[in-house]
C-alpha cells in the first residue's frame, strides 16, 4: 500500500477514533450538566415560591389555594405533608401520587432523582413553612425533557464534528500529497542514480526533514558521480602509468634477445629495465596500500603521539633529499601537543607531503604546529611555485603528478592515512608563492 494512502488511513482512523471518545464525554457530561443546571433552577423556583406562600399579607397560610397558586406557575409539583404522609396537592394524576406516597412512606427525604410512572424526574425539594410543620414543597422535571434537550445539542455537535471532520480530511489530503509528493519525486531521483543516470538528476523542492533527505541524496549523487569518475581516470592514469615502463621493458628485452643492441648498449637498456622493474613494483606497492586503506584492511594501531618529536623524525628522514635538492627543512613549534594516531602511518603521510614539498620547493620548507578548540594543527609549507589553480582541487587524486612528481599515489595515500586516523587534510595555494598542507587532528591529553 502507498504511503500516501497509509496516512490518511492512519489520520482517518485517529479522527475517528478521537471524536468517538470525545461523543461519548460529551454525551455524559452533557447531561450531567443539564441535571445539575435544572437542579439549580428547581431550586431557585422553590425558594421564590417558599417565599410567597410564606408571606401571609397575600398567602395566609390557612386559606392558601394550592391548585390556583400552582397552575398559575405551570410547573410539576408535589404538596407533601410527612407527618401525615398525604399529599396535599399535586399537579401528577391520582395514580402517580399513590405511587409517589408508596415510595416515600420509609424514605426520610425525598431523592435526587425519583422514578413515577415509568418515567424519571429531577426533583428538588423544600420545607413550605418550617421543618416542623413536615410540609415539603417537590419540585420535579421529568429527565425525558432533559433528554430532548441534549439531544438537541448533540445532533449539533454532531453536525459540527461531521463539517470539522471533513475539512480535517481535506486538509489532511492536502497536507499528506505535499508530503508525499517530494518523496515520490525523490524515488525518481534515486532510480536515476541507479541508472547512474547523473546528468539528468532535477532538485527536489521540499521542507524539514525531508529537504534534509534531499540534500543527502543529492551530496550523495555529487560525490558518487565523482568517485566513478575519479575511479575511470584512475583506471586511465594506472593503465598509462604501469604501460609505459612495461613497453620500456618490452623493447629492450626483444632487443637484446634479438641481439640488435652492442654490448654497451645491451648494458644500458638492462640497467633501464631494472630501473623501470623498481618503478613498476613502486607503484605497485603503493596501489596496494591505497586499497588497503580504502578498504580498511590495514592494521591500525593508534597510540599517544608527541607532535614535536613526530616532526623531528620527519626531519630526519628527508634530510637526504633535502640535502640533494639544496633546500633547507625547518620546523616552528611552540609547546608539546600529542594527538591519537597510528604514528608510523602517520609518519609516511608526512613523508610523502614533505618529499612532495622538497622536490617543489626553491630553498625553504616548514613545519609548523599549534592548537586551537580543541584541535591540533600540522602546517607543511613550502617557498615553490604553488599549484595550479586547475590541479588544486584534483591534488589527492589518484595518479595526479604535477612536474617533479614521481607516482601520482603519494598525496593519495597521505590523505587516507589521515583521514583513517580521524583527521583531515587541506592544500592552500597561490601561484608563484608556495603550497601550504594542513593536517587537522583532535586533540588528546597525555
Amino acid at each position: 500500500m502507498r504511503l500516501q494512502y497509509q496516512l490518511h488511513i492512519a489520520f482517518t482512523a485517529l479522527l475517528l477514533i478521537v471524536l468517538t471518545v470525545t461523543g461519548f464525554a460529551v454525551h455524559s457530561l452533557l447531561l450531567d450538566g443539564l441535571i445539575q443546571d435544572e437542579k439549580r433552577q428547581l431550586e431557585q423556583k422553590g425558594e421564590l415560591l417558599v417565599t410567597l406562600l410564606n408571606n401571609d399579607q397575600y398567602y395566609p397560610r390557612e386559606r392558601v389555594d394550592y391548585d390556583t397558586f400552582f397552575k398559575e406557575q405551570n410547573l410539576q409539583v408535589f404538596v407533601y405533608d410527612r407527618h401525615a404522609n398525604d399529599i396535599l396537592f399535586t399537579t401528577f394524576p391520582p395514580k402517580i401520587a399513590t405511587e409517589f406516597l408508596r415510595k416515600n412512606e420509609k424514605e426520610s427525604k425525598v431523592k435526587e432523582r425519583f422514578d413515577l410512572g415509568g418515567s424519571t424526574f429531577v426533583t428538588s425539594t423544600l420545607y413550605l413553612y418550617s421543618v416542623d410543620s413536615g410540609l415539603e414543597l417537590v419540585l420535579l422535571t421529568p429527565l425525558t425533557d432533559l433528554e430532548a434537550v441534549q439531544q438537541a445539542l448533540l445532533k449539533r455537535l454532531l453536525f459540527i464534528f461531521v463539517i470539522g471532520a471533513i475539512g480535517a480530511i481535506g486538509l489532511s489530503y492536502l497536507f499528506t500529497r505535499k508530503l508525499v509528493t517530494p518523496l515520490s519525486r525523490l524515488q525518481d531521483q534515486v532510480q536515476k542514480i541507479e541508472k547512474r543516470e547523473f546528468d539528468q538528476l532535477e532538485r527536489v523542492k521540499a521542507t524539514g526533514e525531508i529537504k534534509e533527505v534531499e540534500q543527502s541524496v543529492y551530496d550523495m549523487a555529487t560525490e558518487l558521480h565523482r568517485y566513478i569518475l575519479s575511479q575511470q581516470k584512475f583506471m586511465q592514469n594506472a593503465s598509462h602509468e604501469l604501460k609505459t615502463p612495461l613497453m620500456t621493458i618490452q623493447g629492450y628485452a626483444e632487443g637484446i634477445r634479438d641481439h640488435v643492441f652492442t654490448a654497451e648498449e645491451e648494458e644500458k637498456g638492462l640497467e633501464l629495465m631494472v630501473e623501470e622493474v623498481n618503478r613498476l613494483k613502486k607503484i605497485i606497492n603503493e596501489m596496494i596500500l591505497l586499497a588497503k586503506l580504502d578498504s580498511e584492511q590495514a592494521t591500525y594501531k593508534p597510540e599517544h603521539v608527541d607532535v614535536n618529536d613526530l616532526l623531528e623524525r620527519v626531519i630526519e628522514h628527508v634530510f637526504p633529499l633535502a640535502h640533494e635538492k639544496e633546500v633547507t627543512v625547518t620546523t616552528d613549534v611552540d609547546q608539546k601537543y600529542f594527538i591519537w594516531v597510528d604514528k608510523e602511518k602517520l609518519l609516511r603521510a608526512l613523508l610523502n607531503i614533505t618529499n612532495n614539498g622538497i622536490r617543489h620547493a626553491h630553498s625553504e620548507v616548514t613545519l609548523t604546529s599549534n592548537a586551537c578548540e580543541q584541535f591540533v594543527y600540522i602546517q607543511v609549507r613550502d617557498d615553490g611555485e604553488g599549484i595550479d589553480e586547475q590541479l588544486l582541487p584534483h591534488v589527492f587524486h589518484r595518479f595526479m603528478k604535477g612536474q617533479h612528481g614521481e607516482t601520482g599515489l603519494g598525496l593519495a595515500i597521505a590523505r587516507a592515512i589521515v583521514e583513517q586516523s580521524g583527521g583531515t587534510l587541506e592544500a592552500f595555494s597561490d601561484v608563484g608563492e608556495g603550497a601550504t598542507f594542513i593536517l587537522k587532528f583532535p586533540q588528546k591529553s597525555h
